[in-house]
Parts: C-alpha cells; structure tokens; sequence
C-alpha cells in the first residue's frame, strides 16, 4: 500500500508538472505569435495550428498515463494475488502443525492412561 502510495503521488506530480509545461508552452506561443508582425488571419492560422499539435501532445501524454496506471494496476493485483496465496499457504501449514500437536498429545494421553 505504501509503495502504491508514493507512486501514485510521483504520477500525480508529473501530470501536474506536465500540465504546466503544456499550458506555459501553449502560452508563450500564443503571445508569440500575437507580437509577430505578419497578417491576423495567417497570426489565426498559425495559433490554431500549434494548438491542434499541443493537443495531439496532450493526448499522447494521457493515453501513456492510463497505460502507466493499467500497468500499475496489474502489478498491484498480481502483488495481492500473490499475498493471499502466500497467506493461505501460512495458513494452512499452521493448520496442519497443529493437527499434529493435537494427535501427538491425544496419543501421549492414550498412552498414560
């Protein structure tokens, strides 16, 4: 749980790093563009363009995000899996021990008797 914890905040803080990124790149583009001598509709052209490509990025970024995190889930069910298994196995042999010490003291009582 621990460790799930820390890398689901490592991923929280790179999305919101990401996030930044994209919208101060987005923005300086804009004003960029916006200061540039050159005609408002090729200026609208230009802006509508980088937005298209900061978008596709966008999406890129989010489908990696979701494949990180189906991975992540897998892992972790794998991880629960494996510890109910190992539980059961510990369980089991405690059952089993115990069945033994039962018999040996029945035996031991048959035997004094």
């Amino acid at each position: 749980y621990f460790i799930l914890t820390i890398k689901e905040n490592i991923m929280s803080d790179n999305g919101k790093i990401l996030s930044a990124l994209l919208i101060g790149a987005a923005a300086g583009a804009v004003l960029g563009l916006l200061m540039a001598p050159d005609k408002g509709s090729n200026t609208r052209s230009a802006i509508w363009e980088r937005g298209e490509d900061l978008y596709d990025q966008l999406s890129d970024k989010i489908e990696e995000g979701k494949g990180a995190l189906s991975s992540l889930k897998g892992k972790a069910k794998d991880t629960a899996v494996d510890l109910k298994n190992k539980a059961m196995s510990k369980a089991e042999q405690y059952k089993n021990d115990a069945e033994e010490e039962v018999r040996g003291i029945a035996n031991k009582a048959l035997q004094n008797s």
